[in-house]
């Protein structure tokens, strides 16, 4: 099964030997507790594969959130999934056969409709209502609340929103996903006094049975590593170093064992703009799946490398590709990667004239990359990690690490 840390009925036995050996373990580092995640993963409703694909992995699953359900200004849960399709519903049979979680997200980005739903005593406990209700009608094992860009002021209403969900739910799981929260000094040159949070750390640890920390889309959000990494392009989904950063902030308030560490399984494309010494402004191209960047990579006849941020990544311009004294008037550093040549050469060409240049620049979470954060949860003795997404269009090797 994968690496689950529990099942529903064969691990009564292994739980009484827990405590026969309890005290000779407690004498030694927790290397074995390390080792075992909760493997869980988000299934997208937008990709129709996404079902099959997360089925053919099932085993190496411990819960799936399938990621189908959208808050609606009434306050009503709208099933974008349409959880009646057969895809789904063998999914949701081979899950509930291998005793896998089935835990469905609901999610919005409305932070205006999440104020004023749940500010509202009347509206909030309806939203309630009706989140138990799609709960106990499809026999779910919990529910996944990804309500983002919320607003400041909604922090205590959000606070009581989960009280009185998990109160509603009882034993069934309470899972919250959450934003990365990047520590002051790295994300302003100068800290606030009094920094507006839109999530109470505190509510969250107390009320949520599992949260998932959305460790990914990091971009420019760390001046720090910014700063340190001039010397290339540099806007991940999602270094080591930052996700390090995030999970000291988080465990100051939330503990390990309820810390779910997420994880992309996605690239981003930028338009890169260049001034002299410096990348000036990225703006954003597109999300890429797995097959979109390898049509590129063939497209441009180009070999990525590793990036600063431990991804995979490239550079290219169709003007150079077409111009190729551009390319060769202006000299580069001699071990520059063939990745990041065109991005040198842009630098250079902007430093030599004075003009701006223009270059385009992938980078994307491998499954390196993943192995990398799946490393980092098992060394802060986290309790899971969380891929997003699963849909079949993921580096296939990351599963090697699951079996």
């Amino acid at each position: 099964m994968g690496m689950k840390t529990i099942t529903t009925h064969s691990t009564r036995y292994a739980a009484m030997m827990f405590v026969t050996v309890a005290f000779v373990l407690s004498a030694f580092p927790s290397f074995a507790s390390a080792k075992d995640l909760e493997v869980s993963g988000w299934i997208p409703y937008w990709t129709s594969g996404a079902p099959k694909a997360a089925q053919k992995h099932i085993d190496d699953l411990y819960m799936i959130h399938p990621f189908g359900y959208a808050l609606q200004s009434t306050g009503d849960i709208k099933d974008l999934m349409d959880i009646k399709k057969s895809a789904w519903k063998n999914l949701l049979k081979k899950a509930d056969k291998e005793d896998v979680l089935i835990v469905p997200t609901i999610t919005t980005s409305n932070g205006s409709l999440v104020h004023t739903i749940l500010s509202d005593s009347d509206l909030r406990k309806d939203h309630i209502k009706k989140i138990l209700a799609v709960v106990k009608k499809q026999k779910f094992d919990g529910i996944d609340i990804d309500y983002e860009g919320k607003l400041s002021m909604t922090k205590d209403y959000y606070s009581l929103f989960l009280k009185e969900l998990k109160k509603g739910l009882g034993k069934k799981i309470l899972s919250c996903t959450i934003e990365a929260r990047t520590p002051p000094e790295d994300l302003y040159r100068v800290v606030p006094a009094d920094i507006a949070y839109a999530n109470d750390y505190e509510a969250i640890a107390q009320y949520c049975d599992r949260v998932n920390i959305m460790a990914y889309d990091q971009q420019r959000a760390d001046i720090t590593l910014n700063d340190a990494n001039k010397g290339e392009p540099y806007i991940p989904v999602s270094d080591d170093a930052w996700v390090r950063k995030v999970l000291d902030f988080t465990l100051q308030t939330i503990p390990k064992n309820k810390v779910v560490l997420g994880i992309a399984t996605y690239g981003h494309e930028y338009e890169v703009l260049v001034t002299p010494n410096q990348y000036t402004e990225y703006r954003r191209a597109g999300a890429y799946n797995l097959p979109g960047i390898e049509k590129k990579i063939a497209k441009y006849d180009i070999e990525p490398s590793r990036t600063k941020a431990g991804e995979l990544g490239f550079s290219y311009s169709d003007l150079m590709k077409h111009a190729p004294q551009f390319i060769t008037n202006f000299s580069i550093p001699a071990n520059t990667p063939e990745s990041l040549k065109v991005a040198a050469r842009s630098l250079a060409y902007s430093n030599a004239t004075g003009n701006v240049a223009v270059f385009q620049y992938v980078t994307w979470s491998d499954a390196q990359a993943m192995k990398d954060k799946i490393d980092l949860a098992k060394e802060f003795d986290l309790r899971g990690v969380a891929l997003f997404k699963i849909d079949g269009q993921e580096d296939q090797d990351v599963w090697e690490e699951f079996e």
